[in-house]
């Protein structure tokens, strides 16, 4: 009834009521609409950590966690992560890669048959396939941290045995590389955990050529003791009964070598042994089955 009474009377006549105080207060501590374009609102900040009705001062206006503009926001919204980077270059590649050689799919599909096997270490920089400038197929690849070779690895000689015996390789590249981490930390004296055990057979070899690399510059002793990380990893391998007998029978050969991650270059290691050390080692470490 009062509110169809308000609306018969002349415009001129209507009253609107004042809000209270406090409202009042509030309503002018709020901030006034932009007048610009939606530029100047994308500058507003959506959250504040001010309650609602207090003007921040300028002291309090310097905000140790200041919340990103609007812009900023969608800008990091709509960026890939390197999942999804991942992900969409794979596409790419296997597309190009399709049109190039569209016969290498769907001969990958029916099998492989590498004639390289790659041991090498995890280290992200150390892609073998992208290294040796090769192609899927072309390299069986093991890989751990500063690629140690390990009698008692069951992982390892798994990868051994099945590519020298069923691919029937007929190389095994052994490769260490230049800022190995874990190289370094083999040369540092700190607690590291469970990795401390994986890195005995290196402080071991730190231990046993103590008298070379105590004499050389950190970035040096860390390249010698690669090299010799190298060395024993072959010494291992040659040791192994299933690549014994394939050296003897089919001419397997092995090499050591170290990756440069600086210059992308490989470096072959020259590794002798003497006629008598391969008779030891063929004498010591060659097997044979039992005839039933």
């Amino acid at each position: 009834m009062r509110g169809s009474l308000w609306r018969t009377l002349p415009v001129s006549q209507r009253i609107i009521p004042c809000p209270t105080p406090s409202l009042a207060i509030r309503l002018a501590d709020l901030p006034s609409a932009p007048r610009d374009s939606f530029s100047q609102r994308q500058q507003i900040k959506p959250f504040s950590s001010t309650r609602p009705g207090l003007k921040m001062s300028s002291s309090n206006n310097s905000n140790p966690h200041p919340i990103p503009s609007m812009a900023a926001q969608n800008e990091q919204n709509t960026a890939p992560d390197s999942y999804q980077l991942a992900m969409a270059k794979n596409n790419i590649w296997a597309t190009k890669l399709d049109e190039e050689q569209p016969d290498l799919f769907p001969k990958l599909a029916s099998g492989q048959s590498p004639e390289i096997l790659w041991i090498g270490c995890a280290d992200s920089r150390c892609p073998e396939t992208t290294v040796l400038g090769l192609q899927p197929g072309d390299v069986f690849v093991h890989r751990n941290i500063a690629n140690v070779v390990q009698y008692n690895d069951i992982s390892a000689a798994t990868v051994i045995e099945f590519a020298v015996v069923y691919l029937k390789v007929k190389h095994i590249i052994l490769c260490g590389h230049t800022s190995c981490g874990g190289i370094n930390a083999a040369l540092a004296n700190k607690k590291l955990g469970l990795l401390d055990t994986w890195l005995m057979p290196l402080r071991r070899l730190r231990e046993q050529h103590m008298d070379v690399l105590k004499d050389l510059e950190l970035k040096e002793a860390a390249v010698k003791l690669a090299e010799i990380n190298v060395e024993n990893g072959l010494r291992v391998l040659r040791e192994n009964s299933a690549v014994l007998d394939a050296i003897e029978e089919r001419g397997l050969k092995l090499h050591g070598v170290i990756y440069d991650v600086g210059s992308g270059k490989l470096r072959e290691l020259e590794i002798t042994e003497s006629m008598d050390a391969i008779s030891r080692r063929i004498a010591s470490f060659k097997t044979v089955k039992n005839e039933e």
